[in-house]
């Protein structure tokens, strides 16, 4: 059915100053929100108070409050400006809850404001626990078991019921604010009373523990003709225990069957269409038992989230954009997929290679902080990276998060038998450095079991953890490097500088790594994001790298600009310098192509159609190298622009030009490289 003509102008309400757990993701929604409702002639009143945002930017809404987002205020734009609508499920929690307190005050009633993307009876069944308790049974779903508390009092008559340990939840807030685990009272006491506090509505979830369960989410949307696509399905590969936002999460799921994974569609599919988002997306959280089965409904968020941004820029389907037509009225089959320009978005993304990404903290800010990674977020950020496998994906995103130390490494002597066991001691609670401990335990001589029994991590990843450890060590004792074992490396996701390093080679060794790389004419491909695994071919140029034999990049007709991104977000660097990239691409496109290098999945600038090419790319000098080197191949690139964040990453000083930061060549120039014959490789492959 045709949009509706009744909404001639929409309140949007965006997420506020960036905090843990809600930051330039609903930047990135609420733009899209914006340029969508421009798009289609309806008038658009913005209210943020956030002025370090694109969302801000003038010439995104026809009126812009950078307001204090309360109710209060929100009632007096709302009196001046009279909207048909509000929008609130794009500005994270903090417009949901905005959107319920305009809606209790009888603001909304009063002039006649409609809610639209959810209803509030919606939002409070989704995000009220004992609600939402009430829309699992009736989906025919479980549950934790669980019970309401408002005081401590009520708690600990719920601890002596069920025994410990127990997960405390509170209703309406973002990020897993105020929840967490208790294994004690002390704990309990500590943790609810925090719930409580945080929470608006002075309630908390207090549920038997699950901890070391498999964790999953859902992705879906639904439009009022009760047509729901399952946009894309996540895999922790944490156990539940650690937030999602604080896990290493990947897509496709890889250890459900397939039996499974349907179960899992059914019950999302009956939850979204029983609490009522009739137009717009959730997400959905899932546990099952590794040894059981058993499935239980961990949450829902009926609006927007991280993890939609994540599902938005792994799939190429376009989340936000899509929920805010929804909202006006459309329904999927009659909206159209701007990857392919010829399927719908009833047209479920199938994906047909791995994205992964992995949180960045930012501990070392703080040091009394307390670095147990919990049901509380409390990463600053993320890195997205997509590859052909899994090995591939998760040693791009590791190294796209910019953080010394935080990749693979096996520096030094072999673990003994004594570090082994304090590996697998310390690797029973959950920081930022796990996999870190993992990856040395294995190389000590650690047993799968023994890794298992200590993290909960499902045996197929871990035996993927071995098998990058295997590889690694090939590289390490190899007479020579050939060209099929360094093909190896790089499939396993291990860069030049960590080939280096096996090699020990030393302060050049990176270049000398590449020199040999180059020689055997071993260069990554570049594949086109398309929704749905080639069965249509992509007309948006959106990229990323891998190691197979046949790239899909298109061959330019303008000079080209290369813009690079600040990657993911963290203490000091955040969605400021994704405003500035993105107004350099506005700018720079008025004559070049403009060719886009970011790995943060929440924000603007790695948005599909932003730039005329997107490559979704660590910010390391051997990734942006490599686009470059593929961009000559296509058509002459002028010069690169950087953010100040991925200016070290370039080895040359800039130009006194602004637009002009060049890539200084290793020692031999890159046509030279290009002709040498792998014979000669071969030769050179001995003395490193």
């Amino acid at each position: 059915m045709p949009k509706r003509t009744d909404i001639k102008s929409v309140m949007v309400i965006g997420s506020g100053p960036i905090v843990i757990g809600q930051a330039a993701e609903f930047d990135y929604s609420g733009t899209q929100a914006c340029r969508v409702l421009r798009e289609e002639g309806v008038r658009v009143i913005l209210v943020n108070s956030n002025p370090a945002t694109i969302m801000t930017d003038p010439e995104m809404a026809d009126a812009t409050y950078i307001e204090p987002i309360s109710t209060p205020i929100l009632e007096k734009i709302i009196a001046k400006e009279r909207p048909d609508a509000l929008l609130p499920t794009l500005g994270g929690q903090t417009a949901l809850n905005a959107a319920v307190a305009l809606g209790e005050a009888g603001v909304l009633k009063k002039y006649n404001v409609e809610l639209i993307g959810a209803s509030l009876e919606a939002i409070d069944r989704g995000e009220d626990r004992e609600s939402f308790k009430k829309v699992v049974e009736a989906a025919g779903a479980e549950s934790a078991r669980s019970d309401i508390a408002h005081t401590i009092e009520e708690v600990d008559a719920i601890a002596e019921r069920f025994g410990f340990p127990l997960v405390v939840r509170p209703s309406f807030t973002m990020g897993g604010l105020g929840s967490g685990i208790a294994h004690n009272t002390e704990e309990l006491h500590r943790i609810a009373g925090a719930g409580i506090h945080y929470s608006p509505t002075d309630e908390v979830l207090i549920e038997e523990g699950i901890e070391g369960w498999k964790e999953y989410e859902l992705e879906l949307m639904r439009d009022r003709n009760d047509n729901v696509v399952v946009v894309c399905p996540i895999e922790n590969v944490d156990p539940v225990g650690v937030h999602t936002g604080d896990s290493i999460t990947v897509a496709p799921v890889f250890t459900l069957t397939d039996r499974e994974y349907q179960k899992l569609r059914d019950i999302g599919i009956a939850i979204i269409r029983g609490v009522g988002v009739d137009t717009g997306g959730c997400n959905i959280q899932f546990a099952i038992h590794p040894e059981t089965g058993r499935i239980i409904v961990i949450e829902m968020n009926p609006r927007v989230s991280r993890s939609s941004a994540l599902a938005s820029k792994a799939t190429g389907f376009p989340i936000a954009k899509i929920a805010t037509k929804l909202a006006l009225g459309y329904t999927l089959d009659e909206i159209q997929n701007d990857i392919t320009k010829s399927t719908p978005a009833s047209f479920e993304p199938t994906i047909d290679y791995v994205v992964t990404k992995v949180p960045r903290f930012a501990f070392e800010k703080f040091p009394g902080a307390d670095p147990t990674l919990t049901t509380s977020m409390k990463s600053v950020g993320e890195a997205m990276a997509l590859a052909g496998n899994f090995q591939e994906s998760l040693g791009k995103a590791m190294r796209s998060i910019d953080k010394r130390h935080m990749g693979f490494n096996w520096d030094g002597n072999k673990p003994s038998e004594q570090e082994v066991n304090e590996l697998l001691e310390q690797m029973h609670t959950p920081t930022e450095h796990r996999y870190l401990q993992v990856m040395r335990a294995i190389w000590g001589g650690a047993t799968p079991e023994q890794i298992f029994d200590a993290t909960k991590i499902d045996p197929w990843f871990i035996n993927q953890f071995f098998q990058i450890n295997a590889t690694a060590m090939q590289v390490r004792e190899a007479e020579t490097l050939s060209r099929k074992l360094l093909k190896k490396a790089k499939l396993a996701g291990l860069s030049d500088v960590q080939i280096a390093h096996l090699r020990n080679l030393g302060d050049e060794g990176e270049n000398t790594v590449r020199e040999l790389r180059w020689n055997y004419g071993l260069h990554p491909v570049f594949k086109t994001v398309d929704t749905c695994a080639a069965e249509f071919a992509a007309q948006t140029p959106y990229y990323y790298s891998c190691y197979a034999d046949e790239t899909e990049v298109r061959k330019r007709d303008r000079e080209a600009v290369i813009i690079l991104g600040s990657g993911p977000n963290r203490i000091g660097q955040g969605i400021e310098f994704d405003y500035t990239c993105v107004h350099a691409v506005q700018e720079l496109g008025k004559d070049y192509d403009t060719i886009m290098v970011n790995c943060n999945p929440e924000t603007v600038s790695t948005d599909y159609d932003m730039s005329d090419r997107l490559y979704f790319e660590p910010l390391t000098f051997e990734d942006v190298l490599e686009i470059y080197e593929s961009e000559k191949r296509w058509g002459r690139s002028r010069a690169s622009s950087c953010s100040s964040a991925a200016r070290r990453h370039c080895r040359s000083p800039h130009a006194s030009k602004p637009q002009a930061c060049q890539f200084s060549a290793p020692p031999r120039k890159p046509s030279t490289w290009l002709k040498t014959v792998n014979s000669s490789a071969k030769c050179y492959a001995r003395s490193i």
